[in-house]
């Protein structure tokens, strides 16, 4: 093997490190919610913004750090995305408020904007398409998946052993080391156009305070009343500026989501929206069933984390397991069985009882939903960056990320909000609290698993159905638009 083979993956295990980082941190907090709410007097409707406020200036401003990754250097924006997010991290680390904590976590999404695109799209310029580069992003999908499950195993740890401050002083020490070694393993060329470097700071704000003011309204219209002129008002608000973000972007210079532009692909239009549905369903996964084994169960946070072991190890074999199938047969058969099994495992999720067990309640359903989520995001990561031009691979790196995080945010803000209704509907009756969190709890899973069939018609409707083809060497090559 050559030095420059070898050079070529010790980046991707550079890159996929820091992309694990950051997947890992929107769930690392969730077994140490119920520590964090004690701590700063958070109220169990607003546990949900230490998730959300990631996960909107994560999604919001992902576009815009693609673009600039496109523009000023890859490896730049790499880099300065992980120094903001260690010093986030430490921030919010030290913590002495609900205020500051969600203040600092929305920093750190800002952080993470700026890295993840530029590292997706080293990934894309550094292996060419075909069987390395769905290698390549056979690891990458399987860090995408994997993170979220070892995000709560570490969190559970973490929180049990040091306190919930680890949770964020963690990244730290890897985010400063990454960024050390980043000038040493990566490419620094330059892919700014002949046009210049015009930044769509405009369009990057209006479709962030547009997205976090659909969730807050959707987050407080338990307590506001869906109805009420509050909750109207805000949702009125909310869609003013993401339509205030479509007209910018049909009018700017340089748009961050250039109209129709990279979506004259169909498969992209259809992985992004597939993406976040699958975003929707995951999230709520990871969110009720850490609260279930902490609130219902009796878990103690170690015990949350490691429950999750199965389900991180699962995803990782069948991303592995993906990336083959994916070159052999292309993306669109692994994707909806990927979905279909995400599907079932939320279904068996949905039928927790308030006197169950890890073996009946939690263990099966969680392997089923590994290797349905391992087939997911490997097929949608190869397709949301086959076809596109060299300039757009981090305007495409950037739209699958943002699908996700954006996905992730409005179904917690949907789905917590129904199983907080329900939960509230029933303790308000003189239902025990263990029954009416659990209750609330099944409901909202039900409704995840609906967005995961959602996400399989969308996929078998758009998403292309080539044949692979093979190259000279004989491997398959995936036809995916």
């Amino acid at each position: 093997m050559s030095s420059t083979h070898d050079r070529r993956w010790l980046a991707l295990v550079l890159l996929a490190a820091a992309q694990f980082v950051v997947v890992l941190d929107a769930s690392i907090v969730n077994v140490a919610l119920p520590s964090i709410g004690t701590a700063l007097d958070f109220s169990q409707d607003d546990l949900s913004w230490v998730v959300n406020a990631y996960t909107l200036t994560f999604g919001g401003f992902l576009l815009l750090g693609g673009r600039m990754a496109d523009l000023l250097g890859r490896r730049r924006m790499f880099v300065a995305g992980l120094i903001l997010f260690s010093i986030a991290s430490l921030a919010g680390g030290l913590a002495q408020s609900d205020i500051w904590l969600i203040a600092a976590r929305a920093v750190q999404g800002l952080g993470a904007a700026l890295l993840s695109p530029a590292a997706l799209s080293l990934v894309t310029e550094i292996f060419e398409e075909g069987a390395d580069r769905n290698k390549a992003l056979g690891v990458w999908g399987a860090v995408a998946g994997s993170g979220g499950a070892a995000g709560v195993l570490l969190g559970g740890m973490l929180t049990e052993w040091a306190g919930w401050e680890w949770v964020l002083f963690v990244n730290v020490p890897i985010g400063i080391a990454a960024a050390l070694i980043a000038p040493r393993l990566l490419p620094g060329r330059e892919t700014a156009p002949d046009h210049g470097r015009h930044f769509d700071f405009a369009g990057a704000v209006s479709v962030t305070a547009g997205l976090s003011l659909l969730v807050y309204s959707l987050v407080n219209a338990n307590d506001a009343g869906w109805g009420s002129a509050t909750t109207l008002g805000l949702l009125a608000i909310a869609a003013a500026l993401i339509v205030g973000f479509v007209l910018i972007e049909r009018r700017t210079k340089a748009p961050l989501v250039p109209f129709p532009g990279i979506f004259r692909l169909r498969t992209i239009t259809g992985i992004n929206l597939t993406a976040v549905l699958v975003a929707m369903a995951l999230f709520s996964m990871f969110f009720f069933i850490s609260l279930y084994m902490q609130q219902v169960l009796g878990y103690d946070p170690l015990e949350a984390g490691v429950a999750y072991l199965p389900l991180a190890g699962g995803i990782i074999i069948s991303a592995g397991v993906a990336s083959q199938l994916v070159t052999r047969f292309g993306v669109k058969p692994v994707l909806i069985s990927g979905l279909l099994l995400t599907a079932v495992g939320l279904l068996w999720f949905s039928q927790i009882s308030p006197g169950g067990t890890y073996l009946g309640d939690i263990l099966f359903p969680s392997l089923i939903s590994a290797f349905g989520l391992g087939f997911a995001f490997v097929p949608m990561t190869v397709a949301a960056v086959a076809g596109v031009e060299p300039h757009e691979a981090g305007l495409a790196s950037g739209l699958i990320n943002t699908s996700q995080q954006v996905g992730g945010a409005l179904g917690l803000a949907v789905l917590a909000a129904i199983a907080n209704s329900r939960t509230s509907s029933l303790a308000e009756s003189g239902t025990a609290m263990p029954v009416a969190l659990t209750e609330g709890f099944q409901v909202a899973l039900l409704v995840g698993a609906g967005f995961a069939i959602f996400g399989a018609v969308l996929a078998l409707l758009l998403v292309g159905n080539g044949k692979p083809e093979r190259t000279e060497d004989g491997e398959f090559v995936p036809v995916t638009t």
